[in-house]
């Protein structure tokens, strides 16, 4: 039943709450991270997940992530065969910035590769980036981070993860969780030695299960072998074709 004209449906200002706190999981590691974003928010969508990474030595793990867009590039980053460790919500980096008391930073992911390598990423929006504040900001922050702290310091335009690219990446990366190598061997010489525009026409090639071959087509566009559109919905009706 609609509501009258006058009536304000708006919930107003609400009370500050607590951030919200991941009771134990049985078999899981527990968050860790220097803070916990779970936090009540009217721009961001707060992400929460368990992952697995070889620093776990395979084991899941909670991460808290502030919103879609480092959700996104934490999961790409783990798509990369490369990577050992990841690290979220890191110790703040104090810098000086227009004031006399030091403001304060902390990256939004710590990426540590397979021979040791450590990666900082600081995710921003495309609008935030365009401003010479947030330039002068993240030059600061940089400048101040010790080399104890990473290897190396990059900035990710978080406009590139679009809600598509989002949703492939969860896909992918839910792919990649199964291990089938039978399968996985089958697809890929299908894809080498078929003739196809779409990728239903080549799961039609395949001699196992179409779920299995749809998988095994995730997988391998993760990995890069085989390429699709990740800015449109990665289905069997998408063009595919070999890396």
């Amino acid at each position: 039943m609609p509501y009258p004209l006058e009536w304000d449906t708006s919930t107003g200002k609400q009370k500050k709450l607590p951030a919200l706190k991941v009771n134990p999981i049985r078999g899981v590691l527990p968050y860790d991270g220097y803070r916990n974003p779970l936090t009540r928010s009217s721009s961001a969508s707060r992400v929460s997940m368990t992952v697995a990474t070889a620093a776990t030595k395979g084991q899941d793990k909670v991460y808290h992530f502030d919103g879609q867009r480092e959700m996104a590039v934490g999961v790409e980053a783990m798509l990369s065969p490369e990577l050992y460790g990841l690290e979220v919500q890191l110790p703040p980096i104090f810098y000086p910035y227009g004031k006399k008391k030091p403001n304060e930073h902390s990256f939004d992911l710590r990426i540590t590769f397979r021979d040791g390598f450590r990666r900082a990423v600081f995710v921003r929006n495309g609008n935030s980036l365009a401003s010479q504040k947030t330039q002068d900001e993240i030059r600061a922050v940089f400048e101040a981070t010790p080399a104890s702290f990473a290897d190396d310091k990059i900035v990710v335009n978080g406009d590139h993860y679009t809600r598509a690219y989002r949703d492939n990446l969860l896909r992918v990366f839910g792919a990649t969780k199964a291990v089938d190598e039978d399968a996985d061997r089958h697809v890929l010489d299908r894809a080498r030695s078929g003739h196809y525009w779409l990728m239903c026409e080549l799961l039609a090639q395949c001699d196992i299960e179409c779920e299995r071959a749809f998988d095994a087509v995730l997988r391998h566009i993760g990995k890069g072998v085989i390429t699709a559109n990740w800015h449109a919905v990665i289905s069997e009706y998408s063009r595919i074709w070999l890396a």
